[in-house]
């Protein structure tokens, strides 16, 4: 009696434990994974090099100004015949010369090179954006396939468990039965192996479903540090318009954005190209210093001076071997082929879209099959199991019925989320799947 208590004890402590576990909805996950994925961190980095790219201060725009000085000594041996026919010698004569000048550079005129290019990077930086908005689509969709993949081992888990409870009753039964000389020892061994292969398949199952929540917590940045379930419910998108969805692909999808972000910038390298054809005009501007401290041989002992200078130059390269036309005509030829691709991926995910729409409708449809199937396969469970009870059913009867109960269950499952993340996959194909609320 004293073992039966605590048996009670430790399984009410590990029931409550079970039930208190934190139930992390689909929202939850997706703000933590927005927070802490590492895929998402790195691609937000990614996108602020890009920013960085299309500031000011890499645009060519600016001024450069620079400083320098100098400075040098000289000890001399020095022999100097004068005009009026004197001479002199002088042996160590030291001089010195010091010098500071700040400089400044400006290009007034490129070519108009410098605007598209700083036009080209703006550009680059909202490609990048749209990099980062994929990277978080396709983590999203991995996500979702990870969390509704524990949701549906989690079911699992619990209709093995009501199974293995339905067979250790029937093995109760087929010993008090055997006991009292209504049954044979062939039902006890029976039940038994069918209650071992029930332990078994609940055994793999619970390995699973700790496998599958690692996984899930993997992509949530490993952030989950105590025990937790997931949202077994489900809601389907059923108002969704295929015309809609397809039109939405072609203004939203974000490849085909890509791939128009591309064709723009290779329009600003073709056009960048072009200055080549261009002078160039530019400012040049100092400030400088300098003092002279002359040997004993020179007519001015001490010289020093400061002042400004500026000037203007105009640099024209008139033929550069045909380089510069060969560069533009290589980004024309680059820009047609992003043309030409633009059109076959939109082909491609027309495709892709299509199919998946079919996929998902027909992956409703199953799961409906399969909600009416289990109506039937727990109906005839039922009765079965009242049978059996009166003994008017065969220990292998019922073990069919029981088996078919659970098939149909476990099907239905599979049938639900296996639907759900059809429909996730079309809505991400048409662009809209960070646009969905849960």
């Amino acid at each position: 009696m004293k073992i039966r208590k605590i048996i009670i004890v430790f399984l009410s402590f590990y029931i409550s434990s079970v039930t208190a576990q934190k139930i992390v909805t689909v929202s939850e996950a997706i703000e933590l994974a927005l927070e802490n994925n590492y895929g998402i961190k790195i691609i937000s980095n990614t996108k602020k090099i890009a920013k960085n790219n299309a500031s000011i201060l890499n645009s060519g725009y600016l001024p450069t100004v620079t400083s320098s000085s100098g400075a040098t000594f000289n000890k001399d041996n020095i022999e100097a015949e004068f005009a009026n026919g004197e001479s002199t010698q002088l042996n160590g004569a030291k001089s010195s010369r010091y010098n500071a000048s700040i400089n400044l550079n400006y290009t007034l005129f490129d070519g108009l090179g410098r605007y598209y290019n700083y036009k080209r990077l703006k550009e680059t930086y909202k490609l990048s954006e749209l990099q980062a908005r994929e990277t978080i689509e396709n983590t999203i969709a991995q996500l979702y396939a990870v969390y509704y993949n524990v949701a549906q081992v989690s079911e699992s888990v619990d209709v093995l468990e009501r199974t293995l409870a339905i067979s250790k009753d029937r093995i109760k039964r087929a010993n008090y039965q055997f006991e009292y000389g209504q049954g044979t020892m062939l039902d006890v061994l029976n039940a038994q192996v069918d209650v071992n292969n029930d332990s078994i398949n609940l055994i793999n199952a619970k390995q699973q479903l700790v496998n599958t929540k690692r996984d899930l917590n993997v992509v949530l940045g490993n952030v989950i540090t105590s025990e937790f379930n997931v949202e077994t419910s489900i809601d389907f998108k059923l108002d969704v318009d295929q015309n809609d969805l397809i039109n939405k692909m072609k203004s939203n999808n974000v490849t085909l954005l890509q791939l128009d972000k591309n064709m723009m910038i290779n329009e600003f390298i073709i056009k960048a190209n072009k200055s080549g054809y261009l002078p160039s005009i530019g400012l040049t501007g100092a400030y400088g210093w300098n003092k002279g401290n002359n040997n004993a041989a020179s007519f001015v002992a001490v010289s020093t001076n400061t002042g400004l200078s500026g000037g203007l130059n105009l640099s024209w390269n008139l033929f550069d071997g045909g380089a510069t036309s060969t560069r533009i005509n290589n980004a024309k030829i680059d820009l047609e082929n992003k043309a030409l691709e633009k059109e076959s991926k939109i082909i491609d995910i027309e495709r892709n879209f299509n199919n998946a729409w079919d996929d998902y409708q027909n992956k409703l449809t199953i799961f409906q099959v399969q909600e009416n199937n289990i109506l039937t396969s727990k109906n005839n469970f039922t009765r079965t199991q009242e049978k059996y009870k009166l003994g008017q059913a065969t220990s292998i009867e019922f073990r069919q019925a029981q088996l078919n109960f659970i098939n149909s269950e476990l099907n239905r499952n599979q049938a639900k989320y296996a639907a759900k993340i059809a429909e996730l996959s079309m809505l991400q194909i048409s662009g809209e799947l960070l646009n969905i609320q849960f």
